[in-house]
């Protein structure tokens, strides 16, 4: 008589050779990544953009990768998806939609004009700029926030700085911007953008401002931001060197408000302050940057 197992055909479910078994995954906690992932796109076909001599499009392109970088983060958290890969994923974006893409459209449209000069200035902007957001990765994962975290930025952001570099395209848009002697400033202007970038320059970050009106001015207020929107749309490039501009001229208020508050015009390493009572984390390898 046979001692076999009635059903000795069938695999356990718990059997370890099958491998962890698939499950279904909510639309929502995927939502955040695929707008990342939109963002990625839109940065790379700005680069397309620039190699075919569609320095417009290029530059519209980057534009939208801002925009969509902005709103996946604030997705991530209002549903409640965020995680270490959708963070990691972000992060490789911004890398190629903050540092290399603004690099290589800037550098196709004016900075070769400079020859050697104009290609390392884009190289040091591309590398601050990774740099920049290594630096914000290794600070987000600190278990203790410094209390200033929600108000200050550690240098010029990434997204900020890839609007801002492009200002001589912008001019250049406008026909204000032409031969080598304008693309040699452009190259030096790169490079301030960049050093910027890595900077321990105190910027505001605008999250903790808390600023309110009162009910009668909340109409005009929504007037202003339609006007706003209609000069962005009906002048664009006048538009963005206003902006670029008036963001140059907030960084001394910025480090002003910071000196008044903490008494130095630059932020002092934190580490200290983390790592005082962990002894074991004494002889650690760490660069505070």
């Amino acid at each position: 008589m046979s001692t076999e197992p009635e059903h000795s055909g069938e695999i356990a479910e718990d059997d370890g050779s099958r491998g962890p078994r698939l499950r279904e995954i909510p639309v929502r906690l995927i939502l955040p990544n695929l707008i990342t992932v939109m963002a990625l796109c839109a940065g790379l076909s700005g680069i397309r953009q620039a190699f075919e001599g569609r320095f417009e499009q290029a530059v519209l392109m980057l534009l939208i990768a801002a925009v969509l970088d902005g709103i996946d983060g604030r997705a991530a958290r209002l549903l409640k998806a965020t995680s270490k890969f959708g963070e990691q994923m972000d992060s490789l974006a911004d890398i190629v939609n903050f540092g290399v893409a603004p690099a290589l459209v800037s550098y196709m449209y004016i900075l070769h004009d400079a020859s050697t000069p104009g290609w390392i200035a884009a190289l040091l902007y591309a590398i601050a700029a990774a740099l920049r957001l290594a630096r914000f990765n290794v600070m987000a994962e600190r278990k203790h926030k410094a209390s200033w975290q929600g108000s200050y930025f550690v240098g010029v952001p990434a997204p900020a700085g890839a609007i801002v570099v492009l200002l001589p395209v912008y001019l250049g848009f406008l026909g204000l911007v032409e031969g080598r002697t304008m693309a040699l400033v452009a190259s030096v202007f790169t490079v301030i953008i960049g050093i910027l970038l890595v900077s321990r320059l105190p910027v505001w970050s605008g999250k903790s401002f808390g600023i309110k009106i009162r009910r009668e001015l909340a109409l005009p207020m929504m007037l202003v931001a339609v006007l706003v929107l209609a000069l962005l749309a009906g002048y664009p490039w006048h538009m963005l060197i206003a902006g670029s501009l008036l963001y140059l001229a907030s960084l001394p208020l910025g480090a002003r408000a910071w000196h008044s508050k903490y008494g130095t015009l630059v932020m002092e390493s934190d580490a200290h302050h983390e790592e005082q009572s962990s002894r074991d984390e004494k002889n650690r390898l760490d660069l505070d940057f």
